[in-house]
């Protein structure tokens, strides 16, 4: 892989948290953070969803159907890594609210143009 289809890959990716903030905040989602980072990774948004709900947000986005579609992205593994991560936000933050996982999917054709924006609440259920 060359440094420059790296650059184009994280690119498409900040567009597409973009476009997932944007989309939420149309929702009435309030913004909390987004790219929280910690030593273990990172978080692409965190949310308010009413006065005593979280929810930190995993944005796949995809262009084209080649490497599957955006909810393909969401392994066991990253999954996993999430709820650690929500854990340690919490921890950190000093906050006993009730929070969810959920993962906002866009996707775009081919020659760029977004064809879905869709946002799925607990994407990922506790275990």
């Amino acid at each position: 892989m060359t440094t420059n289809s790296g650059a184009s890959r994280k690119k498409l990716g900040a567009w597409g948290e973009k476009v997932a903030a944007t989309k939420l905040e149309a929702d009435g989602y309030r913004i909390v953070a987004q790219n929280w980072r910690c030593q273990q990774g990172e978080i692409d948004l965190i949310v308010e969803a009413g006065d005593e709900l979280l929810a930190f947000v995993e944005v796949k986005t995809r262009k084209g159907r080649s490497m599957g579609l955006p909810e393909e992205g969401l392994t066991p593994h990253k999954s996993r890594k999430l709820m650690q991560l929500a854990q340690i936000y919490l921890g950190e933050h000093d906050l006993d609210v009730d929070w969810r996982i959920d993962l906002v999917a866009v996707e775009l054709d081919s020659s760029g143009k977004l064809v879905r924006c869709e946002h799925i609440p607990n994407a990922v259920l506790g275990w």
